[in-house]
C-alpha cells in the first residue's frame, strides 16, 4: 500500500511552464514574417494602387475630372452599378433559398445541387460568355426565336446581367451553407412546436442567425459583380455608351493609348472597391462583435 502511494506521488504532472508552445517563435523569426507579408502586401498591393491614382492625376486635375464626367464614362459607370443591382439582389434570393434547402432538409440530389453552385468557381468567365454567346447569339440555339419576337440578349444589358449573375451566383450561398449547417436546426423545431410555420420561422429565427454571414456574401458579391471583365467582355459587343461597363471601358481607353483617362477611370473602379472592402471590414468587426457577445 505504501508503495502504492509513494509510486502515485512519484507521478508529477508537468507544470504548464514545462509544456512548449508551437506557436511561439523567437522575436527574429516573428519579424522576419511580418516583414516579409508587410513588403509583400506592398508590392502586390499597394503599389499598384498608389500607381492607379498617380497615372490618373498626372496631368492634373482637370484632365483628371474630364475623363470621369465624359459622357462614355459615366454611362460605363451607370451600367456597372445597374447591373449589380440586378445580379447582387437575384444571387442573395438564390443563395439564401439554396442554403436554407441544403442546410435544413435532407434530400436526393444534395451533392449534385452543390457542385451546381461551385460550377462557376471551375469554369473561366470567358467560357461562361461564349455559352451565352453560344445560346443567345443570332447563331445560336435561342437566338432566331428571340430575333423573331424583337429581344436580344447578348450585345444588350440582359446579356451582361445574365454573365454577371453566373460568375457571382455561388459567393452569397457558399457563406450561408456552412453558417446554418453549424447552427443546426433545433431553434427551428423549437419554434415549430410553438405553432410558427415556414416564413414566420425563417424570418424570426434563421435570418437573424446569418444577417452577418449573408451581409458578408452580399458584399463579396457585389464586388465581384462591379470588377467583372471576362465574362462580360464576351457578350457586351463593346459598344461605347451602350453596352461598356467600367472595366470595359478602363481597356478601351488604354488601348487607344489614352492612359490618363483609363487611369482616371481605374481610380474610379479602385474607390468602388475600396468602399466595398470597407463595407467587408464592418460586417467582419461587426461578426466578432457579435461572436464576442455570445461567448460572453
Amino acid at each position: 500500500m505504501a508503495g502504492g502511494i509513494a509510486t502515485s506521488r512519484s507521478v508529477r504532472k508537468p507544470a504548464p511552464a514545462d509544456i512548449g508552445r508551437p506557436t511561439s517563435e523567437p522575436a527574429a523569426v516573428r519579424w522576419l514574417l511580418i516583414g516579409i507579408a508587410v513588403l509583400f502586401l506592398t508590392l502586390i498591393v499597394l503599389l499598384p494602387l498608389i500607381t492607379v491614382f498617380v497615372e490618373g492625376l498626372k496631368h492634373g486635375w482637370e484632365v483628371y475630372l474630364s475623363a470621369l464626367i465624359d459622357p462614355d464614362a459615366v454611362s460605363a459607370l451607370k451600367l456597372t452599378l445597374l447591373v449589380a443591382a440586378i445580379a447582387v439582389p437575384l444571387n442573395t434570393v438564390f443563395g439564401i433559398a439554396a442554403s436554407w434547402l441544403i442546410a435544413k432538409f435532407s434530400f436526393r440530389g444534395k451533392s449534385l445541387l452543390l457542385s451546381l453552385i461551385d460550377l462557376p468557381f471551375s469554369v473561366s468567365p470567358v467560357i461562361a460568355g461564349f455559352m451565352f454567346l453560344l445560346l443567345f447569339g443570332a447563331q445560336g440555339y435561342l437566338g432566331p426565336w428571340l430575333d423573331e419576337r424583337g429581344l436580344q440578349v447578348v450585345f444588350a444589358p440582359p446579356g451582361i446581367v445574365l454573365a454577371t449573375m453566373f460568375v457571382t451566383f455561388p459567393f452569397v450561398a457558399r457563406e450561408l451553407i456552412p453558417l446554418m449547417q453549424a447552427q443546426g436546426i433545433q431553434e427551428e423545431e423549437a419554434a415549430a412546436t410553438l405553432g410558427a410555420k415556414g416564413f414566420r420561422i425563417f424570418w424570426s429565427v434563421t435570418l437573424p442567425n446569418i444577417k452577418w454571414g449573408l451581409l458578408y456574401g452580399l458584399v463579396l458579391c457585389n464586388a465581384r459583380a462591379m470588377g467583372e471583365f471576362g465574362a462580360v467582355s464576351v457578350v457586351s459587343g463593346h459598344i461605347r455608351g451602350e453596352t461598356n461597363t467600367l472595366p470595359l471601358h478602363v481597356e478601351i481607353l488604354y488601348n487607344e493609348y489614352q492612359f490618363s483617362a483609363s487611369f482616371a477611370a481605374a481610380s474610379l473602379l479602385m474607390l468602388l472597391a475600396l468602399l466595398t472592402l470597407g463595407a467587408k471590414s464592418l460586417v467582419e468587426w461587426k461578426t466578432a462583435q457579435r461572436n464576442q457577445d455570445l461567448e460572453g
